[in-house]
């Protein structure tokens, strides 16, 4: 097998929201309290809602530019590249990094879909939701059957309207559900309560899977606000190991042993510590801390309800026996700053020796297990043949590869200077970004929450 034959679907991708998401789906006198697009004095694009001007973040929609070119800001859409926010640009970007489908996450709305949180009327923010939903599963991946996985967003702040969203997407076809990694970031109970008890229950009566992004529930977090931005980037997918124990621990998956979740940009490498370390932390303490797996270990609850979702890990991809191959997915991560596009097939060949594994293994990681994890099936509408990186990659060839420039800087980068936490933070709150993110380090915490029975 070569790299040229890989089919590769990836399990996390973004959209930037266009400017007419809400237009053909919000009713008209309910149009005016959507989300809109506005242009600043000085140039800038935001999506306006309620009070706020949410940017799209730094990082977010920045494929397609040079590596130096990485801090200037898209606060335009001239500044992005058409993939990120137009469906017909994005299957010509797809085809030239030849991937077959995507499922994407939402960028306006917060990882989780938290920033409809911040409208005062639950009315709205419900009508808001089911919008979205129908602009990313009839517009979005309507248009092009067979490349993209369907998912949606619920409305956090009321469990039985999140049930009743939760049927009527998975009617539509949606597969996943997006959630916050930490809910009470925004106000809302923890996992541990009762709360969310529905909603995880319509999740395995309609087969979902809860799609759990890192950065949903807080953002970045840092020692300190002197530290460079480099040690978020850097540890921001093991942070994903308190959402994955907070779950174990928590009785959600005792009582619903078959909840889906996929660890999305988790990564993996981390998993078989924390699997070792959680099952001694239950030996040595269960009987003063009061916690009971019964004939099961909490590593066995890992094992079993968990999707491991990577753009490049070598060491989990080399640990994969010992991980569970049938629970590996790869992603390609586009547009972020993270994303290997447009050469993820070559990245994913070489740096992770799928020489050494066989066809078998690598038809796993690369589609198989996305499709049976998330009952998608390409292959009704697209031919096998048709469906490798060469074929794709022949059908993206006059796509223009243009490297991108300009952009604004957003007062966060002084040539030479390192980009600290605190510059993050000045970024975060120049974006605006919904509903709040929670920074601890040595400054202390910066956390505002959001009134879910407003």
């Amino acid at each position: 097998m070569r790299f040229e034959d890989m089919i590769l679907i990836s399990t996390d991708d973004h959209i930037v929201e266009p400017a007419h998401t809400f237009a053909n789906h919000v009713p008209k006198k309910y149009l005016d309290q959507a989300p809109h697009i506005i242009t600043l004095p000085d140039g800038q694009q935001r999506w306006k809602f309620v009070d706020r001007l949410v940017a799209t973040p730094g990082g977010a929609a920045v494929a397609g530019r040079a590596p130096e070119e990485l801090g200037s800001e898209p606060t335009k859409f001239e500044h992005m590249r058409k993939g990120c926010y137009d469906v017909h640009a994005r299957i010509g970007d797809m085809n030239v990094n030849g991937v077959l489908a995507q499922m994407c996450f939402p960028t306006m709305t917060g990882l989780g879909g938290e920033l409809f949180l911040a409208h005062p009327s639950k009315e709205i923010m419900l009508v808001l939701v089911q919008a979205y939903n129908d602009f990313h599963i009839d517009e979005w991946c309507g248009a092009y059957p067979g490349r993209f996985i369907p998912m949606g967003i619920v409305p956090l702040w009321d469990p039985q309207l999140a049930v009743q969203e939760i049927k009527r997407i998975a009617a539509k076809g949606a597969r996943a559900i997006t959630f916050p990694e930490n809910t009470t970031m925004f106000g809302l109970p923890s996992i541990h309560q009762e709360y969310w008890n529905p909603v995880w229950e319509a999740m395995v009566d309609h087969d979902m899977t809860l799609a759990v992004h890192i950065g949903s529930g807080g953002g970045f977090r840092f020692p300190s606000l002197d530290s460079p931005l480099d040690v978020g980037m850097s540890v921001m997918n093991l942070q994903m190991a308190e959402f994955v124990s907070d779950m174990v621990f928590s009785p959600v998956l005792r009582k619903y042993p078959a909840l889906k979740l996929a660890v999305s940009e988790g990564y993996m490498g981390w998993i078989q510590f924390l699997k070792e370390r959680i099952d001694y932390i239950y030996e040595m303490h269960k009987c003063w801390c009061f916690q009971d797996f019964g004939d099961k270990t909490p590593s066995w609850y890992v094992e079993n309800n968990f999707l491991l979702c990577f753009t490049e890990d070598p060491t989990g991809v080399k640990n994969r026996d010992d991980i569970g191959i049938d629970r590996i997915t790869w992603e390609s991560d586009y547009p972020h700053a993270d994303s290997t596009w447009p050469k993820s097939p070559e990245r994913l060949w070489k740096n992770h020796n799928f020489d050494s594994l066989t066809e078998e293994e690598i038809n796993k990681i690369t589609h198989v297990n996305a499709m049976k994890w998330f009952s998608f099936d390409p292959f009704k509408h697209i031919k096998k043949e048709e469906a490798t990186v060469a074929a794709l990659r022949e059908q993206g060839k006059d796509v223009d590869m243009t490297l991108l420039r300009g952009g604004d800087k957003l007062g966060i980068i002084t040539p030479g200077k390192v980009i600290t936490a605190r510059d993050q933070i000045r970024l975060a709150e120049e974006c605006d970004l919904a509903p709040t993110r929670k920074t601890v380090g040595a400054a202390g915490t910066q956390h505002v929450k959001v009134d879910a029975a407003a």
